[in-house]
């Protein structure tokens, strides 16, 4: 917008924006602010990066663990159907052989 508007003939001078006046110190005092608050949110994400790290360890010790004990599992339900069918096939035999 231009400082001078012509207003009948004449010409008015509107009045300038005189801006905020922040002084130096302050300014300084509001960087540090933000600097600090800045390394406070970095030193919480190296944490939480560290903690991530840790679980992702713990996954795979939990999924190792889950591994070895369902290898360990799987003869019982064959063992057991053999020993049903065996049985089954005794009685058969001894109802047969009578």
């Amino acid at each position: 917008m231009a400082a001078h508007q012509r207003q009948r003939g004449r010409a008015r001078v509107t009045p300038q924006d005189p801006g905020v006046y922040i002084p130096p110190a302050q300014m300084y005092q509001e960087l540090r602010s933000l600097s600090d608050g800045l390394t406070r949110v970095e030193t919480k994400l190296d944490g939480i990066g560290q903690g991530l790290t840790d679980l992702g360890k713990d996954v795979a010790d939990h999924e190792t663990r889950l591994r070895t004990l369902e290898r360990g599992r799987w003869p019982l339900p064959t063992v057991a159907a053999l020993s049903g069918a065996v049985g089954a096939g005794t009685g058969l035999f001894a109802l047969l052989t009578r």
